[in-house]
């Protein structure tokens, strides 16, 4: 997509952080918008405070199918079409694997995966229909590009399947006439680790920690929300795969393949796949 100018796009966890950062980046592109969160307060704030005949809003639990369902009639009934589809809505658990009870894998689970599961199914049929072009953003982490944090696994496991799940739309979408793509932000200013407040009660309680919380500090110190939503925007029309907020995340990206690299080699070497040497 390179002209949003009256386009049609939808956000969930809008109300707030990168969300919002989008949808503010959406509207300066003349873009109309459908704001989906869970938080009603929050959201309705958000709605007032950005004073603008382009925004619509709907409460969205990402990880029940039929609410994602429901949100994307409301934005066509509403709005008439979709172009941009952003599955952003993400919560944080943390803890090492044996911490972490069956409510925080299937909390994390359900909004990190199968939300942007839930938005792609919803919603990609009728940019299909439409054939105007569209794209899809759905958001991951650089966890999703890393990994090996101790108390990460749970997050780290939903973050590098959004990253699978979008390269391989990415690849449908040369076929369905659709772009896609990932978004692995560094560390940027959002409540993510206060995600917590949001948890459905069919979760049960946190057992474990936020796994952000040991880097708090480093949220608060990171990028604006603003300038990612601007980053999006670019990345969309200059129809990029993955959107990386923090370029100096390369060299320890160099160093996972580094390592990749070498066990390439060991396997190659290795006596159960050579026996006659």
């Amino acid at each position: 997509m390179n002209e949003f100018t009256g386009k049609v796009a939808f956000v969930t966890g809008a109300a707030s952080g990168i969300g919002l950062g989008m949808v503010k980046a959406f509207l300066r592109q003349g873009m109309q918008v459908m704001m989906a969160d869970i938080e009603e307060v929050a959201l309705q704030q958000a709605v007032i405070d950005l004073e603008s005949n382009a925004v619509s809003s709907v409460l969205c639990d990402v990880s029940t199918r039929d609410s994602v369902f429901a949100a994307a009639d409301k934005t066509l009934a509403e709005l008439g079409k979709v172009h941009i589809v952003c599955n952003n809505a993400g919560v944080s658990t943390g803890g090492l694997i044996d911490e972490c009870d069956e409510g925080d894998w299937q909390w994390s689970l359900g909004v990190n995966l199968m939300g942007v599961v839930h938005g792609c199914q919803a919603f990609i049929p009728h940019i299909k229909s439409q054939g105007e072009g569209g794209h899809i953003v759905n958001t991951a982490s650089m966890a999703g590009l890393l990994g090996r944090n101790p108390g990460w696994t749970t997050y780290n496991a939903t973050k590098y399947a959004v990253v699978g799940l979008t390269e391989s739309l990415y690849e449908e979408g040369r076929l369905g006439g659709f772009g896609a793509s990932v978004l692995c932000p560094g560390a940027v200013r959002t409540r993510i680790y206060e995600a917590p407040r949001n948890r459905p009660n069919r979760f049960g309680p946190q057992v474990s920690k936020p796994a952000y919380t040991d880097i708090s500090r480093d949220i608060e110190q990171g990028l604006a929300p603003d300038i990612v939503g601007e980053l999006v925007v670019e990345a969309i029309k200059a129809k990029r795969l993955h959107i990386l907020t923090d370029p100096r995340f390369s060299r320890l990206v160099d160093k996972r393949f580094a390592r990749l690299a070498a066990d390439f080699e060991w396997a190659a070497n290795s006596a159960a796949l050579n026996p006659e040497a």
